[in-house]
């Protein structure tokens, strides 16, 4: 699968033109200048009848509105011209057939081969082999009368955490009610302390998700679990624990015979396709699994083969770099309507934010433009009465994504209905604002009757013209979730494409880690306080215990 360094170095050539280095760049400037500035959407609307039907598209399991965008036809074309000049789909055409496209670590980037049906993606024998064990192991767990597990404890830390936290709580109506799951990945005390408070040995089972099997956190979890096991009558670490990892050898030191493995091309961040997503097998079950895994198939092919202006990651990822580089936007909020997508903020962060959070381009030389905005966000309705008030009327313009699912999993369908309709109103709340004529028309109860009217007007105007995209899905099912998950990687590998940058390496996380290890022995009652900085120094001593 992999090249000679000599065909590395012309491929690397041949995909990596830095966006502000195009001519397509400087059009795009030029437009923005000319009319993306004062674009507004609410003449936009008046002006095209069919802007909705023009500017919507149907990807795999997902629909995407993309109409209250600050955007009309010619700016996509421009932005597609950009893509074209920028190598994005070389670039895609790279990581898909298993090229080094990690350029710093010499890595493949093959979390499409993990989702990929047998015989159809690279490595797919290694794949399907460890798949097959793992949901095959996953079973014999399900089968609670016999294997006696009611509790499941996943312990790691990034994205060994964040996956299968939010996928599962997703997918609830599609688990198994026998088990009950919990994730520890701080290694804060507070996290793991009140996790196993009330849980009984003989029916935990333990899932240790490191792939070397030596990170700090999960690791220093990990061995409070097993005394905890032991403590508490536990007598057989093989039964109890199990391990998502590469490294068999420190595994069976630590007591663990059943390991589950991945490769040096599976990020962390796009890991919960490996066994990471044991927890979610041992959840949802292998048929259900193998569903989360063929929705996400589906949106690579979307992603590798749909015309480019109705590609949703593709136009997605180029939405992102006009409102970050042209705009100036710095942040995008998430907001899905659906409670079991309340950990999908925390994972889009990670996903997006360690990916194209970087300040160098391949060849190492400083950016001069934006690159990852910080991603944020509450499930609706709770984000309304939190942030939206920053959202309507704040001094930011920050662009919304909101996530709606057609269907409930539950049968109270009128809540769902007024659910559904508090989505749709402050989207479209954010597109019409309100004048101050029209403010000064209306009555407020709760407004003070000494305020001039006019003054009180102006608090209660929304400026709208604020962007946002909605993405519907028919139903939150294993299918749809893993379209809608390989929807933001596929759109966070564009934009980061067309910056430039590698997307799929986290040195920055490095150093923080590295500075611990010199400062945990510091931090004893008589530790070498030497070479380190005052503030440092001033604050171990702060925290020293007596």
């Amino acid at each position: 699968m992999m090249n000679s360094p000599e065909s590395n170095s012309m491929q690397r050539e041949m995909i990596f033109h830095r966006c502000d280095r195009t001519d397509a760049w400087k059009v795009l400037q030029r437009h923005y200048e000319t009319q993306g500035r004062r674009f507004n959407l609410r003449d936009a609307f008046a002006r095209s009848a069919d802007r909705f039907e023009i500017m919507s598209v149907q990807a795999p399991e997902v629909f995407a509105d993309l109409s209250k965008n600050l955007l009309d036809t010619a700016t996509l074309q421009l932005l597609l011209d950009l893509a074209r000049e920028c190598g994005v789909e070389t670039r895609r055409a790279a990581m898909f057939a298993g090229q080094p496209v990690n350029t710093t670590e010499g890595r493949a980037v093959l979390h499409t081969a993990l989702r990929a049906p047998k015989g159809q993606g690279p490595f797919s024998d290694d794949v399907h082999r460890v798949l097959d064990a793992m949901l095959a192991y996953a079973e014999t767990v399900r089968d609670t009368a016999t294997s006696g597990i009611r509790h499941i404890v996943n312990i790691g830390i990034g994205g060994s955490d964040l996956g299968p936290q939010m996928v599962v709580p997703a997918l609830d109506a599609f688990a198994h009610r026998g088990l009950t799951f919990h994730f520890v990945s701080n290694v804060d005390g507070h996290d793991i302390v009140p996790t196993l408070r009330g849980l009984k040995p003989a029916e935990t089972l333990f899932v240790i998700a490191s792939k070397t099997f030596t990170t700090q956190e999960t690791m220093a979890n990990a061995h409070v679990a097993k005394d905890w096991f032991v403590a508490n009558g536990g007598t057989d670490t093989a039964r109890q624990f199990v391990a998502a990892t590469t490294n068999v050898k420190a595994a069976a030191e630590f007591g663990i015979t059943t390991t589950f493995g991945f490769w040096d091309w599976v990020g962390g961040r796009y890991s919960l396709w490996s066994a990471i997503g044991l927890p979610i097998g041992l959840a949802i079950g292998a048929e259900h699994f193998c569903a989360l895994l063929a929705g996400a198939h589906a949106m690579d092919r979307h992603f590798a083969e749909a015309p480019a202006h109705r590609n949703l990651p593709l136009l997605l990822g180029l939405l992102d770099v006009w409102y970050r580089n042209f705009h100036g936007f710095t942040s995008r909020s998430v907001a899905p309507y659906h409670q079991g997508l309340r950990r999908l903020p925390a994972y889009l962060q990670q996903l997006e934010m360690e990916s194209n959070g970087k300040c160098v381009d391949l060849g190492g030389e400083p950016l001069p433009f934006a690159t990852s905005p910080v991603v944020w966000g509450e499930p609706g309705t709770n984000g309304q009465h939190a942030y939206f008030q920053m959202l309507h009327q704040g001094t930011d313009v920050i662009p919304v994504e909101f996530i709606l699912v057609k269907t409930p999993a539950h049968p109270l369908h009128d809540l769902h209905a007024k659910l559904l309709a508090n989505g749709l109103a402050q989207s479209q709340a954010l597109m019409r604002g309100k004048s101050s004529a029209e403010a000064l028309g209306e009555k407020a109860s709760t407004a003070s009757a000494a305020l001039d009217p006019l003054v009180l007007a102006k608090h209660r105007s929304f400026p709208g013209n604020r962007p946002s995209t909605t993405l519907i899905l028919d139903e939150l099912t294993p299918t749809s979730l893993g379209a809608l998950i390989a929807l933001y990687e596929h759109r966070v590998f564009t934009s980061g494409a067309v910056w430039g940058i590698n997307s799929f390496d986290q040195w920055g996380v490095e150093l923080g880690k590295a500075l611990c290890a010199d400062l945990l022995p510091r931090l004893a009652k008589d530790g070498d306080l030497d070479g380190i900085d005052a503030s440092t120094a001033g604050l171990i001593q702060r925290l020293r215990a007596a």
